[in-house]
């Protein structure tokens, strides 16, 4: 187990993880017949979950929580997401050693002719089932209690103490309030301006990592700043990965201290009935059609649920992109341009675009490398082993194509037009950390508008702040980052 739990741990959690063992037990012994079978197939299911505890935490330097456990789902929905992390050889290894055991488990072990005699199976199945409970029934706010750093809850309480905790803490849904309720609607403030926001897919400035990187991998992302109002670097609540916290942060401005368990996923909470004021309901009551475009399932983390919820007029999803030039195996970010541009072309009324990247989505490592990659995005050859990060720059120069692109259609318009550039997250590259350092988890943003700005101001934020920091740019609110 990474991290490794505490040997010596209050009994309370010793007594959660073996009444979890006895009730998994109990319950698959009564399903099946077979005891036996039950006891190595739920301690299977155990070591299951301390594998992935450990992949998700080489990956992204996390434990795993009760919060991931649509992850399960998920690698079976869209294996390639997830899978490599954990690595094919280890679950293909899995899987066979499952099946082996059904098969040898279900032929080598009988079904007793007493299975369902009060004095016989189904009397020991009761008697493990009512210990299970007991023991959860006397851990009960025994346990101590959780921080919500998942490294010091593992290593305090031990995994299934820790996701029977944070399993419990979420059936609470959270009380923060967005700072987008209850704002003003604009007054004699003039035209209104198209918007665009684009949370790019694990961008940040790569250059920083090592010499030797080509400066004009990014040369369009570099003009933008140069003629922006405010850029800076953005700390966001993730790291090499979960998207949708950066995402629910820039959307609602609420930070994660206020969303308690939620933090790790809050698009549960707004799935099972919580309301939250989004920056999109706030410029929808100003006038904006609002419109979500993200070229994966819509399904993907709810996203169909939870962006009405949100306020969005409409969500484009992979299905309108039949036929879209592919940059890797997603959709590239190119064809996610044109889509947006598409848009601003049409809209015959101010319009709020929200686009959500897809291109440079990991894992980096199932993709090829070339010479004239190399010959194109360094000065100098790269050290070995840093194939990842050459896929990840060869990606990162088409979103730096994609700046480009809607700076033009920005210019373009007839409308004024507001773009907000920011990266969700840093990209998972364990590898190229190993040889030269990880970087600190920040990204970076810019905000740009296309009647153009005076010298541009430079200002670090916090994702749950950008969204109220661009509006105050545009004059669409009072009380953000003004820059005159």
């Amino acid at each position: 187990m990474t991290p490794r739990p505490m040997a010596v741990r209050p009994w309370s959690t010793w007594a959660v993880h073996v009444g979890l063992w006895f009730i998994a037990h109990a319950l698959l012994t009564l399903v099946l017949g077979r005891p036996w079978f039950a006891a190595a197939a739920v301690s299977a299911c155990v070591l299951m979950l301390v594998l992935v505890n450990n992949a998700k935490f080489k990956a992204l330097r996390e434990p795993f929580v009760f919060q991931d456990y649509e992850y399960f789902t998920d690698a079976i929905r869209h294996p390639r997401l997830y899978i490599p992390f954990l690595g094919w050889w280890r679950f293909m290894a899995a899987a066979a050693g499952f099946v082996l055991a059904v098969v040898v488990g279900l032929g080598w072990e009988a079904v007793p002719a007493a299975r369902f005699d009060g004095l016989g199976q189904l009397g020991g199945v009761g008697l493990v089932l009512s210990s299970g409970l007991l023991l959860l029934m006397l851990s009960h706010g025994r346990s101590p209690p959780i921080t919500l750093d998942p490294d010091q809850d593992l290593h305090a309480l031990g995994l299934l103490a820790s996701l029977w905790c944070y399993g419990l803490e979420g059936r609470r849904l959270p009380s923060a309030r967005s700072p987008f309720e209850g704002l003003a609607d604009l007054l004699g403030r003039g035209e209104l301006p198209h918007l665009v926001a684009i949370q790019s897919e694990s961008f940040f400035d790569a250059r920083t990592l090592c010499p030797g990187i080509r400066p004009e991998v990014l040369a369009r992302y570099d003009a933008l700043k140069a003629e922006a109002v405010l850029q800076g670097t953005l700390a966001v609540p993730a790291w090499g990965a979960n998207t949708v916290r950066t995402e629910f942060a820039f959307l609602t401005g609420v930070r994660e201290e206020a969303l308690g368990v939620h933090r790790f996923n809050p698009y549960r909470a707004l799935a099972a009935g919580w309301e939250v004021v989004s920056v999109a309901a706030f410029l929808k009551r100003l006038g904006y059609r609002t419109v979500c475009i993200h070229p994966y399932p819509a399904s993907f983390y709810l996203r169909d649920r939870v962006y009405p919820r949100l306020g969005f007029d409409a969500f484009e999803d992979i299905s309108a992109f039949d036929g879209a030039a592919r940059a890797g195996p997603y959709v590239g970010d190119a064809a996610v341009a044109e889509r947006i541009a598409a848009t601003l072309a049409a809209a015959d009324e101010p319009v709020f675009i929200f686009a959500i990247t897809m291109e440079n989505h990991g894992p980096l490592h199932l993709e090829q490398v070339t010479a004239a990659d190399e010959a194109s995005l360094y000065t100098q050859s790269p050290p070995s082993g840093c194939e990842d990060l050459t896929v990840y720059l060869r990606h990162l120069r088409n979103a730096d194509g994609m700046v480009g692109r809607l700076r033009d259609a920005a210019l373009a318009s007839p409308r004024p037009v507001g773009l907000c550039w920011y990266g969700d997250h840093v990209p998972i590259m364990p590898a190229v950390y190993d040889r030269f350092g990880a970087p600190d988890g920040d990204v970076e943003y810019v905000f740009w508008h296309s009647q153009g700005s005076a010298a541009p101001l430079q200002r670090n934020l916090e994702a749950a702040g950008l969204g109220m920091a661009w509006l105050g740019t545009l004059g669409l609110v009072t009380g953000g980052v003004e820059t005159d």
